[in-house]
């Protein structure tokens, strides 16, 4: 449970720091580029929680490698593909774009980045023993730290090797736009694959036939050395999530370790389960009720919905930081309550 109510926190809180309104508060916004907010720690958390999560579906299987199972991490993996492109187009249908306008539909995204990592670690689970998948992260985040320090890729313009890669490999009208690097480029999918390795690593420990207590004891050791590494790390690479630098990944996987342990400490052994409940009924659908969110943003701002409801809002609250952050909370309890009913129903959206 304490695993289902981590990714609902995750999911909760991505749909809230998605959703602020023209202004919020420091903490609910991403680093304007090195630094470390609450904001950041978001979606690392998920690819932290799916990297856990693989680690003990396949072992159901033993990591047997068959036909169905690679058949079915690769249609998983296309289908949250298909779903981040969709939701791009509707986004920008809603927008005024035509309905044909295939030309400026944004390939990369949150949701590429969750199917990519998702598929790349899972094929490897299948083909790779444990240490050598340990062996892999490393390898990976040497490589991409030395890519970064070598080709401009703390260079918040044009020339960083992120936005490099991207315009090189992808055309004009599919980049994303909004600023020089692409939070979610391809090249830093390197690093974000051995994040989510991280995560497949602590399914291991989560998974042993020993005491919990022990276990959970393992993954606050494991949550200090990595917290220790990407602070020590991060005199020469800072903490950037634009750049997902590799001091960013120990530190966001040991804060997720930490976060994980506790959880499962108040919930699996002081048994705090009902207070939990309403993040557990966010965390057994969460990619439904983020793609919901992100489909219903749109078609919400497209009839004016958006603008009344938080004019309603700011008619109260004269602090604009203030009105902004119930407005988002407000939209994620809204969704909160359609995850609560699929949860009562025992309704699980797999995608």
């Amino acid at each position: 449970m304490a695993l289902d109510v981590m990714r609902g926190i995750t999911v909760f809180f991505m749909i809230i720091v998605n959703n602020g309104w023209e202004v919020s508060y420091e903490q609910l916004r991403h680093s304007d580029w090195n630094g470390l907010t609450c904001c950041d720690l978001v979606f690392p958390f998920f690819l932290f929680i799916m990297g856990v999560t693989t680690y003990l579906s396949l072992s159901k299987t033993n990591f047997a490698i068959s036909w169905p199972t690679v058949g079915k991490i690769l249609k998983r993996t296309v289908l949250i593909l298909l779903i981040c492109w969709a939701l791009h187009w509707f986004d920008n249908v809603c927008d005024g774009k035509g309905w044909l306008d295939f030309q400026h539909l944004r390939l990369t995204g949150v949701l590429t980045r969750i199917a990519l990592c998702y598929g790349i670690v899972s094929l490897m689970a299948l083909f790779l023993p444990r240490k050598a998948m340990i062996a892999a992260a490393v390898v990976l985040l040497i490589v991409y730290g030395w890519l970064l320090l070598s080709f401009n890729g703390y260079a918040n313009d044009l020339s960083n090797i992120n936005t490099v890669v991207d315009r090189k490999l992808l055309p004009e009208g599919l980049l994303y736009t909004k600023r020089p690097v692409d939070p979610e480029g391809l090249l830093a999918t390197i690093s974000a694959v051995a994040h989510t390795i991280i995560g497949f690593c602590c399914g291991h420990i989560i998974k042993k036939k020993t005491p919990l207590d022990s276990r959970l004891l393992s993954l606050f050791v494991v949550a200090t050395f990595l917290i220790a590494g990407g602070l020590a790390l991060s005199g020469v690479m800072p903490i950037n999530k634009r750049v997902w630098s590799p001091s960013y990944v120990l530190v966001s996987c040991g804060i997720a370790s930490a976060m994980l342990a506790a959880l499962s400490w108040l919930i699996d052994l002081k048994g705090w389960r009902k207070a939990f409940i309403f993040f557990e009924s966010f965390g057994v659908n969460p990619l439904f009720l983020y793609v919901l969110a992100e489909a219903l943003i749109p078609l919400l701002d497209r009839f004016g919905v958006t603008a009344r409801w938080y004019g309603l809002i700011g008619a109260h609250i004269a602090d604009p930081y203030l009105a902004s952050a119930v407005y988002s909370v407000s939209l994620s309890l809204f969704l909160g309550l359609i995850g609560l009913y699929l949860y009562r129903r025992r309704i699980y959206i797999k995608i």
